[in-house]
């Protein structure tokens, strides 16, 4: 009978009612008139209906449902409470419920009002706080009907999971031609088999059990992140398992979760904090996922060829298929493992067998622990890339001790993958020992031999198998061994892993993955008598919680949980588990992180001095020559300092001095340093919020000449532009007071990259010094190679400023930064007494800027910097016609501004969406964060090494994130 029930239910076809039908229903039964738009169902029809009145959604059913039902579901939309649900709207004859008799179609028709918002469905990525939000809304949805009665509850439904395995086998036997029957037809019986021993113990409730991406519907916040509005669709109301309700939630999401089924863990965590789930629902959890996957594509078949015109089924079939491979991509006992562990609940401890030496002749033995994590003495100059590196180690180790041993849960650092979205396969599950040829093993316990092709010996006992590989043995597959009976001879390194179920786990797992197989593949110490285990990682929560107990907050982090980073190599940076992240960020490491020339030329040097620049060394008139000749004709003098903020307070002291004023003009926008007098210039309110309303009097912010976004754009602006320093010189001049200065950034490098408009700074220069005031050109972000095209940014204007600051990649990451003068200029300081900067020019930091200047002469940076360069900008250009978020590409060479608009015609700035990409780019493996008052341009500035594969990954990255519409 209960089979017969759900066949009959599971083939109904939808009704037959066209919108022309529906409106005549409308507005004899309701009174209301209006526009139609059809919201799709997989049985059902629904309408949704733009009136006068307002809107709402007509929901028709065929008479094979119960009025029951029905009343059940309208009863529970009254008694929820905490959660937005439709209300239902009477008939003009006082009734919520209609049965009807249409075209020969008995049929119920129901009245809800309409909840504005969308549901997610068609988006190919929900990020972690939208899918914890499902879980969450499933735990207060289930709190909500915890005490809901009505004998409409007791129905028999296709959807109930209770139903899945017979439902299964049935569908399997009625539908030909499947594709993936074998593994469908496995479901049923695992099922089955997991799911039937805890049955009993499941709590019961009413559930909504289809608390979906159809079904939640969203609207995005000021900040254009998704916040939830609501839950419609109370059509698969039922009392079962209380369990159900989230299996199905968890079933939708892996829809977006790209492969991943761990993706869907976040909601699992949610649920339970609202509503504590039992141990035993948490076990059957996954089972009931799979079977809901199973019986959604089954449906979904059965249904297309009963009313193969319903356009809902086949948009939904691809995403249903999607649900079923993602699910069925991992063993059970995983997945089991990653939901209780998520949760804080442990695997039953293994059972004590007092297990033998696996090694007995090695017991007592020392073996050499070989570090091999990230932070590893061994690894230097990006030689873990180098194929079989970890064995190399492990042999040389061995060759000096006799034994060696890798770390069981140690992350390998040769597992990083440069350039990829994926998180690599770096935690080891297995430990590798290296031992003498001939050493024998033994059996830890009891089991059964089993060998496969691939060369793996493996010894199968009650709860525990250990899997072997590098060993020879002469005993027959499925032999049965006693505890401590010899099992074979080490022929090669051997591989040493243990497994709680019959499994086929991986030698390594991702680190989102590690926790769960970490749980079913332990440790072998126990079996080897050696303390093998990686040291325990130090909490990144507790690390950033001491950060921010100890370090001036003011000082901010990127990211609001912002990975580990201690190791760079190039244009990488490389975390704790390590997972290598795409810098985009860092025009301080020009030659890239890790470079061995720098650790040696700083080694050497500190090895033989470093002082101050008051002793006498050749290193600081060696460098002083080289940024000489680097510098326009005419300027002959330097200053070596520790920072750019350090260099721009010095020029602005440089034009005070030899101007006899104070007064100085600079570019709003613009950021220029933190120190009193470097901060008094920047206007930047990104940086500092206050900006303008807390200038001194004796600085004159001038108008940006932003030829994209401000006052005045295009490439002929500069004369109007122009105009806003000539007001300003006025009212300098009209003061009675001396000007200074001007400073400004000859590319506008805080904005994105910007170019000045055209004869900008040649008009502006002529002007400030017909006034007595000095040109200073700040070079420290735009300057020194990187814009590729010219060495200085002042050189696309054609121009030569009177002072030059600069800093960032002139050390690499030292502290060094320097001013470029003449010495007219450099001599007016004198009056004040003499000039001193503990660390600029010390001697490492004048040969580690020696030693920079060659490394990008012998690597060509420079010529990177214009060929890949050119190579970026155009990949980001393309960019502008597939996405309408892609404004405009600023700059040029390695500093580039991608500005993200909402309108490309009143130029809306699109901050929030900036926000959010930055954070997606993130969990893909790259470093990026916003500039511009607007925080609306993405700021690339990566170190000069960047090659075209990091830049394609990049690009390929963005235009990815884009397409998932932020």
């Amino acid at each position: 009978m209960l089979l017969a029930t759900l066949i009959h239910r599971a083939s109904l076809p939808s009704p037959q009612l066209g919108p022309d039908q529906a409106a005549q229903l409308l507005a004899r039964h309701y009174g209301l008139s209006g526009t139609l738009q059809s919201l799709g169902s997989q049985q059902d029809l629904n309408y949704k209906l733009d009136s006068i009145q307002g809107r709402f959604v007509l929901k028709i059913c065929r008479g094979d449902y119960a009025a029951a039902e029905l009343q059940a579901q309208h009863a529970a939309l009254n008694a929820v409470h905490g959660v937005r649900v439709p209300k239902v709207i009477k008939a003009l004859s006082g009734e919520e419920l209609l049965t009807l008799s249409v075209g020969g179609q008995t049929l119920h028709l129901r009245l809800l009002d309409y909840i504005d918002g969308q549901p997610l469905t068609h988006l190919p990525h929900l990020g972690r706080d939208v899918i914890a939000a499902f879980g969450d809304l499933c735990g207060r949805m289930s709190q909500a009907l915890a005490d809901f009665e009505h004998p409409g509850l007791d129905r028999t439904l296709q959807w109930d999971p209770r139903h899945a395995p017979e439902l299964i086998t049935h569908l399997l036997a009625t539908l030909q031609n499947l594709p993936h029957r074998a593994a469908l037809e496995q479901v049923a019986e695992q099922v089955e088999a997991r799911v039937g021993p805890l049955a009993d113990r499941l709590p019961w409730q009413a559930v909504h059990m289809d608390i979906t991406d159809d079904n939640v519907v969203w609207q995005r916040d000021a900040q254009r992140r998704w916040q939830w509005q609501g839950v419609i669709d109370f059509g698969d109301l039922v009392r079962t398992w209380r369990i159900a309700d989230l299996s199905v939630t968890c079933a939708a999401l892996l829809h977006h979760a790209e492969g991943d089924p761990f993706a869907i863990l976040p909601a699992i965590q949610a649920c339970h904090a609202i509503t504590p789930l039992q141990r035993e629902e948490l076990q059957v959890l996954w089972p009931l996922i799979v079977a809901r996957a199973a019986v959604l594509v089954l449906s979904s078949e059965q249904q297309q060829r009963l009313d193969p015109d319903n356009a809902y089924l086949l948009k939904n079939a691809d995403h249903e298929w999607e649900i079923f491979h993602v699910a069925t991509s991992v063993p059970f006992e995983l997945m089991e493992a990653a939901i209780l562990r998520c949760v804080g609940e442990a695997l039953a401890p293994i059972a004590d067998e007092g297990f033998v030496p696996l090694l007995p002749g090695l017991v007592g033995r020392e073996f050499a622990l070989i570090d091999l994590g990230v932070l590893s003495p061994h690894f230097e100059a990006g030689n873990w890339e180098t194929p079989g590196i970890d064995h190399r180690l492990l042999d040389e180790a061995a060759a000096v001790h006799g034994l060696a041993a890798s770390r069981y849960g140690q992350y390998r650092l040769s597992r990083t993958c440069p350039d990829s979205a994926a998180e690599p396969e770096s935690f080891p599950l297995h430990v590798e020992l290296h031992v003498p040829h001939g050493t024998t093993l033994e059996a830890p316990f009891a089991g059964t031999l089993r060998q496969d092709a691939d060369g793996l010996v493996c010894v199968q006992g009650v709860e525990l198998s250990v899997r072997l590989r590098g060993v020879k043995t002469v005993l027959k597959p499925g032999s049965l061994l006693v505890k401590g009976q010899a099992l074979g001879e080490v022929q090669a390194p051997l591989t040493v892993q243990l497994c709680r179920a019959d499994l086929e786990p991986p030698l390594f797992c991702t680190p989102s993955r590690a926790q769960a197989w970490q749980a079913l593949c332990p440790s072998p110490s126990a079996l080897l008598g050696l303390a093998c285990d990686a040291e325990p990682e130090l909490d990144a929560d507790v690390l950033l919680a001491r950060r921010d107990a100890s370090f001036a907050r003011s000082q901010k982090h990127y990211y609001v949980d912002p990975p580990r980073i201690e190791r760079g190599w190039r244009n990488h940076l490389i975390d704790m588990q390590g997972r290598s992240y795409l810098d985009m960020l860092n025009n301080v490491a020009v030659l890239g992180h890790g470079h061995p020339r720098m650790a040696a030329v700083a080694a050497r040097q500190w090895s033989l001095l470093n002082t101050n620049s008051r002793f006498h060394y050749a290193a600081i008139a060696e460098f002083s020559e080289r940024l000489l000749a680097l510098a326009p004709k005419g300027m002959d003098r330097v200053f070596l300092v520790n920072s750019g903020t350090e260099a721009n307070d010095l020029a602005i002291r440089l034009a005070w001095a030899y101007s006899g004023g104070r007064d100085m003009l600079s570019v709003l926008e613009a950021y220029h340093g933190w120190s009193v007098a470097a901060d008094a210039v920047s206007t930047s309110i990104a940086d500092n919020p206050q900006a303008l309303s807390s200038r001194p009097d004796w600085v004159h912010p001038v108008t940006a000449p932003n030829t994209y976004r401000g006052e005045f754009r295009g490439p002929d602006s500069a004369p109007d532009y122009v105009r806003s320093v000539e007001h300003n010189l006025a009212k300098v001049a009209a003061s009675k007071r001396q000007l200074a200065g001007f400073i400004c950034e000859p590319v506008y490098g805080n904005a994105g990259g910007i170019s000045l408009p055209p004869g900008y700074l040649h008009q502006v220069y002529e002007r400030v010094r017909a006034q007595g005031g000095v040109c200073i050109a700040d070079e420290v972000q735009v300057g020194y190679g990187r814009m590729g095209h010219f060495f200085w940014g002042f050189e696309e204007q054609g121009v030569v400023p009177d002072i030059i600051t600069m800093a960032k990649g002139m050390g690499n990451g030292q502290p060094l930064g320097a001013v470029i003068t003449r010495r007219e200029i450099a001599e007016a300081l004198e009056a004040e007494g003499y000039f001193f900067s503990s660390s600029g020019g010390s001697p490492v930091s004048c040969r580690i800027g020696m030693a920079v200047l060659d490394v990008m002469e012998e690597e060509k940076l420079w010529e990177n910097a214009q060929v890949v360069g050119g190579h970026f900008k155009a990949r980001l250009q393309a960019l502008i016609e597939r996405h309408p978020l892609v404004g405009a590409v600023h700059g040029s060479g390695f500093y580039l501004g991608l500005e993200l608009v909402r309108d490309r015609q009143i130029l809306e700035p699109a901050t929030e969406e900036t926000t959010l990409l930055c954070e997606r780019l993130r969990e893909l493996g790259i470093f990026m964060q916003p500039t511009g008052d607007y925080l609306n341009i993405l700021k690339i500035k990566p170190p000069m090494v960047t090659s075209k594969r990091s830049v394609d990954f990049f690009v390929d990255m963005l235009s990815k994130v884009l397409d998932e519409q932020l």
